[in-house]
């Protein structure tokens, strides 16, 4: 299965581990935020979760790319 991934702007703490982890995914916006970079790539279920979960503020969330459902990171 295959994820893609969605950030929560209003709960992201700026701790930069998803954007030292996946720069081909998420980079930081203006304001210090992270954000999806445009034509990021779908992500294997198994690396969006581990993504997701080492998120400090639990910003980051994923949705199955078939179903648009969103997936349960924990």
């Amino acid at each position: 299965m295959s994820c893609r991934v969605v950030v929560d702007a209003d709960v992201c703490i700026s701790s930069g581990r998803c954007v030292a982890e996946r720069p081909d995914v998420l980079r930081f916006d203006d304001d210090e935020l992270a954000e999806l970079v445009p034509g990021a790539p779908d992500l294997p279920d198994d690396v969006g979760r581990t993504l997701a979960r080492g998120c400090p503020s639990g910003a980051i969330g994923l949705v199955d790319v078939e179903t648009g459902a969103e997936i349960d990171v924990d």
